[in-house]
């Protein structure tokens, strides 16, 4: 009777032991050499309204091109993971309207919406040749206030500006400072708002696969990427950590366990 107690709490112990297990930490963990895979949803950034571009017109006769050009004010702008703000290089802004808008000198009202940046800039070159206002125009189209956030489990969690057009998820984290020993990588969330219509996506940062062929592996302007909190993060956020989730519940139960195994051994 004794022995088969023994060895029942020895194998108890033995699988409390085990439980205690170390996360996943790698990236990719279905890679093989030479695997080949696709993108399956290559998507641009196209105008909302809302959105602020800065648009530039240059011209052989810098006197003309001026009148196309809205007078230089200066913007502020906030950097990333940082309360406060200071103010950049000097540029003129353009906000699209709710009606997908922008009120462009001398021109008037052109529709931007739904565009994608270099589109912006091929539509005034046009009107601007079109209607012999001048002959060599140089249109410079950026953005000026696009970006996307990234929270959770991350080194660098903040508002983020968009530097390309194609600007991937794990371009994000980059900037973020990657994902903490803490964080998830089966279970990362991007929170995608689109007019009255809010859609979310997880990826699993741990399978390249799951990864390209998901619809948020290139970033929209104001994503929020959210990094979950793997299990051992989780049961450190408990009162005081010593539920049947945490490591030292489990230890203390090993001990209690070796505790009687003693005792029966000496009786």
């Amino acid at each position: 009777m004794k022995q088969r107690l023994f060895f029942g709490l020895t194998a108890l112990l033995a699988l409390l032991l085990c439980s205690c297990h170390t996360p996943q930490v790698a990236y990719f963990a279905d890679v093989r050499h030479g695997l080949t895979d696709t993108v399956q949803y290559k998507l641009d950034i196209r105008l909302r309204p809302e959105d602020k571009l800065s648009i530039v017109v240059k011209s052989m006769d810098p006197q003309l091109s001026e009148l196309f050009n809205l007078s230089i004010a200066t913007h502020r702008v906030g950097y990333a993971g940082s309360s406060s703000s200071t103010y950049s290089n000097q540029m003129s802004v353009y906000t699209i309207d709710s009606q997908g808008e922008i009120d462009f000198p001398v021109l008037g009202k052109l529709k931007v919406s739904g565009m994608k940046r270099e589109e912006v800039a091929q539509l005034i070159k046009d009107r601007l040749v079109g209607q012999n206002l001048v002959k060599d125009p140089v249109v410079t189209v950026e953005y000026a206030n696009l970006g996307f956030n990234v929270m959770g489990e991350v080194n660098k969690p903040g508002r983020y500006h968009f530097e390309r057009d194609h600007l991937t998820l794990l371009d994000a984290l980059s900037m973020a400072g990657d994902l903490t020993i803490q964080g998830d990588r089966k279970e990362v969330m991007v929170i995608r708002e689109n007019g009255d219509t809010r859609t979310v996506y997880k990826v699993n940062l741990m399978s390249s696969s799951d990864l390209l062929a998901s619809p948020a592996y290139y970033l929209q302007q104001n994503d929020v990427v959210y990094v979950a909190p793997n299990d051992y993060r989780a049961r450190q956020t408990t009162v005081n950590g010593n539920t049947v989730r945490s490591g030292s519940f489990w230890i203390s139960l090993a001990s209690l366990a070796i505790s009687v195994v003693l005792l029966i051994k000496n009786l």
